[in-house]
């Protein structure tokens, strides 16, 4: 009875350690500013924030369209940090690089910026080997006086590369276009506020 119980542990314990030994490693990746920076030198002060996605996609695994009305979490492909924050961080980064300033923060850490610029990402869906969709709706509110400035923002990038290095390439490249419009109407209301 004993060596049968030896036996089933022995068989349990190499089970598991087979099923642990062929899991895959998870990836991770993350968005990147993609903007050339401006030329000339501003003094603008911008806060970014608040940034809001859909609860669906913000979560650390990337969230796959499998069909039209079906997604599938990729469990080990994850993004590196909340979609959310990397939003707001590489719109921030991207702002700075296009108004030529280096007073771009994401919200709350800038007491009274000259500009605050809310986003509200409506869609932002992945379809490796194909394409990295972002529907945004922003607003634009110079401090000084409650001037606003709303617009939306829908890209599709194609995704020429492989995989899902790509496919975060992509979504940068959205965001690269989203933080151009946003750049635009800041300009706009700067220069009509002088």
């Amino acid at each position: 009875m004993r060596r049968l119980a030896a036996f089933t542990v022995l068989c349990v314990c190499l089970f598991l350690a087979a099923g642990c030994a062929s899991t895959p490693a998870s990836r991770f990746y993350t968005l990147r500013a993609v903007t050339p920076t401006a030329t000339g030198s501003s003094t603008l002060a911008v806060a970014v924030g608040p940034v809001t996605v859909p609860a669906a996609v913000d979560r650390p695994e990337i969230v796959v369209a499998a069909g039209t009305n079906q997604v599938r979490l990729d469990e080990f492909n994850r993004w590196a940090g909340p979609l959310q924050n990397s939003v707001a961080r590489v719109t921030a980064e991207n702002l700075s690089a296009l108004l030529g300033t280096p007073n771009v923060t994401v919200s709350p850490q800038m007491a009274v910026p000259d500009y605050r610029i809310a986003i509200e990402v409506q869609g932002f869906e992945s379809a490796p080997q194909e394409a990295a969709t972002l529907d945004a709706v922003w607003t634009v509110v110079r401090s000084r006086d409650g001037t606003s400035k709303t617009g939306r923002t829908t890209v599709r990038e194609p995704i020429p590369e492989q995989g899902y290095d790509g496919l975060a390439a992509a979504h940068s490249r959205a965001l690269a276009r989203l933080s151009a419009d946003i750049a635009d109407a800041v300009r706009t209301l700067d220069g009509s506020g002088r």
